[in-house]
């Protein structure tokens, strides 16, 4: 095995600024060769002097080999044409192409992709096409991730984002996984020129693929591609919306030393991921260290904030930050009002919830879909149904009432509230609108015949599912079940277990409950404990009493 150390040596000496040093490593080059007599030992050699990039030197070297003889293969060939492409010397690359041909040596994903290299490096990039085109289409090879990158890498440079576009989708077509130095090549150019909207779209796409925020802008600095305040803010906003607000701030953190500045939508994703995560003390120093910053809160600021503390039930600090909202000039909207509603009604304070719906409307602010869903909603949790019924009357044909959400809210709140005959005539408008009934209006309505000790309509609907496109679900099977066991309905639970353990589903802590107090009660036999056995999750077969 021949030792390269000393041309490895002679190498390094090379400074790059200086041209005419070269010479001495070509000379270290033509004294090793002399003493080289296979392919692997030139081809080590020439692999050497490819990395550091001395390409001159290494095609210096490599028609030294064609000169005295050695045999070239595959690999020396690919070298040579790498080295003439990065030279500028593209022409010359496939002229060491037609040479392979001529060697039966059948070009690899490696070659053609020098060679596209070489045409970009030279702005052809019509020719470019033309080869990658020829690729595909005669088959000459699989293109790789690197073949693919670097044709974007062209289209790209040339400003011609849809064909780059394209190109990602074909990639996913033939199960060629984009990597990061696709997505981020394509995004820098969307950025260049100023179409932010599908830069973004990409991101996250991107962001799908890779967890680590640090690997992933380490890769992006790697390749050039700067990331700019709006690609950062897109990250922190994805992390946030995974729950992975630590990464979040480590973006943040990365983002300042880089001398990127955040700006008032990069602070109110993260104080929203904390918010969604009840971590309120986090926000709000996330909140306070913003404003130090000179940075003024606007609407989606506050309505982060009162989220946070209406999801905590904390509606006197909500109120406080609602009032200095309005203190400050800003003026709340539909999603403001919308979130404080919900949080009235979820500690029970439906006069203060109904104000505030009137001041809505006093603001001339036209409650949407998701207000209206959350008034029904908080009038039926708070047994107040007859008021959400009244207000969905008062509605008549507008487009909210024909929501499939709309209507199971109200079965379900008519259910709960011992109205199940007007539960029944909800279920029935439903299905004479034309609305598609889900699992959830099957299971609402199973739930408030099992209620009300209907089990023969329970069980008439629970059957109709199946026949209706809409099976039932894990939820469908629970209910139905405590309805048989409260109601003493025995005849049908072993059937419904069967199916249960047919279609993969599992008991839940509470069905498993009633069931061990019906066995103790000696109103079902304790065979069923092995049946049992199948649906009862792991964590719940350490049950004391199931032991017994």
């Amino acid at each position: 095995m021949v030792n390269t150390s000393k041309i490895l040596a002679s190498c390094g000496k090379i400074d790059l600024v200086n041209e005419c040093c070269r010479e001495t490593c070509q000379n270290a080059v033509s004294e090793a060769a002399k003493d080289l007599a296979s392919v692997v030992h030139f081809t080590q050699l020439l692999t050497a002097v490819t990395k550091i990039k001395h390409f001159s030197t290494s095609l210096h070297l490599f028609n030294q080999m064609c000169a005295i003889g050695v045999p070239v293969d595959k690999y020396s060939m690919s070298i040579a044409i790498k080295c003439c492409c990065q030279l500028y010397r593209t022409k010359d690359g496939f002229a060491v192409l037609g040479c392979c041909f001529r060697r039966a040596i059948a070009p690899d994903d490696y070659i053609f992709s020098a060679l596209l290299d070489g045409l970009v490096l030279e702005d052809m990039i019509l020719e470019a096409e033309m080869l990658f085109k020829k690729l595909i289409k005669q088959k000459l090879c699989e293109p790789d991730v690197v073949t693919y990158n670097t044709m974007i890498k062209g289209l790209c440079k040339f400003g011609n984002n849809v064909t780059a576009l394209a190109l990602l989708r074909l990639m996913e077509q033939k199960n060629c996984k984009p990597d990061i130095v696709t997505y981020n090549t394509i995004i820098d150019s969307l950025c260049k020129d100023k179409l932010i909207d599908d830069a973004f779209k990409l991101f996250k796409e991107m962001f799908g693929r890779w967890d680590e925020a640090s690997k992933l802008l380490k890769e992006m600095e790697d390749e050039n591609i700067s990331p700019n305040v709006k690609t950062f803010t897109a990250l922190v906003d994805a992390f946030c919306k995974e729950g992975k607000v630590k990464e979040a701030e480590a973006v943040i953190n990365i983002m300042i030393e880089r001398g990127e500045v955040p700006n008032i939508v990069t602070y109110n994703s993260l104080i929203d991921g904390y918010c969604l995560r009840g971590e309120m003390i986090k926000a709000r120093e996330i909140f306070d260290s913003m404003t130090l910053r000179g940075l003024v809160p606007n609407v989606v600021t506050y309505s982060s904030l009162l989220n946070g503390y209406c999801k905590n039930l904390n509606i006197e600090k909500a109120m406080q930050m609602f009032h200095e909202m309005t203190g400050k000039g800003l003026k709340p909207d539909v999603v403001t009002y919308s979130t404080m509603i919900q949080g009235f009604f979820q500690v029970g304070r439906c006069v203060d919830a109904r104000k505030l719906f009137n001041e809505m409307h006093a603001q001339r602010l036209i409650p949407d879909q998701c207000t209206y869903r959350i008034i029904l909603d908080g009038l039926c949790n708070n047994h107040l149904v007859e008021d959400a019924l009244s207000l969905f009357k008062l509605m008549g044909d507008s487009k909210l009432n024909s929501d499939i959400v709309v209507y199971n809210i109200l079965i379900d709140g008519a259910g709960k509230c011992g109205k199940v005959d007007i539960a029944r005539v909800l279920f029935q408008g439903l299905i004479d609108k034309g609305l598609q009934l889900n699992v959830r209006t099957y299971n609402v309505m199973i739930s408030g015949f099992c209620r009300e000790g209907q089990l023969a309509e329970a069980k008439l609907l629970f059957l109709k599912m199946d026949e209706s496109g809409c099976p039932p679900d894990n939820v469908t099977y629970r209910v139905f079940l405590q309805g048989c066991l409260k109601n003493k309905h025995y005849d049908d639970v072993k059937m419904i277990l069967k199916e249960m353990d047919g279609r993969g589903y599992s008991l839940d802590a509470s069905t498993l409950s009633l069931f061990i107090d019906q066995i103790a009660a000696g109103s079902l036999d304790r065979s069923m404990l092995k049946l049992l056995g199948k649906l009862v999750l792991k964590e719940l077969m350490d049950h004391p009493r199931l032991c017994t």
